[in-house]
């Protein structure tokens, strides 16, 4: 009965160990993304902010189609790269391992902090584009928030069926460029 009790208190511990990591991991991320996207955007123009927008919606359905892609692939594949010494493999079983770690950060924390700043970003571009057209209308924020949401969940929807149907091909990749600085 005592071992039961235990592993509740391991299992638990372990629980809010994780959930101060992942809440620190955000904080530090959040706040150097913004900073990078504040540096780049003050000053910048429309074509700026329009790339610095395009990059960090595409940071997130990058993020998500991997987060989706670990929950969704088989370790077998990977067992024999990894017997073969192909590079990328180890670190792609890693994080198989850690599904729902590599999920919880792929798909909540950057993907979170990614439709954040690609939101601060879309009302600076709505801030430009009413100087620019001399207009205040409430009408323009509307069209520049659906633009960006549509793109973003758009772009999410097809990245998780071909993170689905693609998922050992994604680990692999993932797993390759993690291997890049496991030297």
């Amino acid at each position: 009965m005592k071992n039961t009790r235990s592993g509740r208190r391991d299992k638990n511990s372990s629980q809010y160990g994780w959930v101060a990591t992942v809440f620190c991991i955000a904080v530090v991320l959040s706040a150097a993304l913004s900073l990078a996207s504040e540096s780049l955007m003050a000053g910048a123009g429309m074509a700026v902010a329009l790339l610095i927008l395009a990059l960090f919606i595409g940071l997130g359905i990058l993020f998500d189609i991997i987060g989706v892609a670990v929950t969704a692939a088989d370790e077998k594949p990977f067992h024999s790269m990894a017997a073969h010494r192909e590079k990328g493999a180890r670190e792609a079983l890693r994080l198989l391992k850690n599904a729902s770690h590599v999920s919880s950060v792929c798909n909540d924390v950057v993907g979170d902090i990614c439709g954040i700043v690609s939101g601060t970003t879309a009302a600076v571009i709505v801030a430009q584009l009413q100087r620019s057209l001399d207009t205040r209308t409430v009408l323009l924020s509307v069209g520049v928030t659906a633009l960006i949401s549509g793109l973003t969940i758009g772009g999410k929807a097809l990245g998780k069926t071909f993170a689905i149907r693609k998922s050992t091909q994604v680990v692999f990749l993932a797993g390759r460029f993690l291997h890049l600085f496991h030297r």
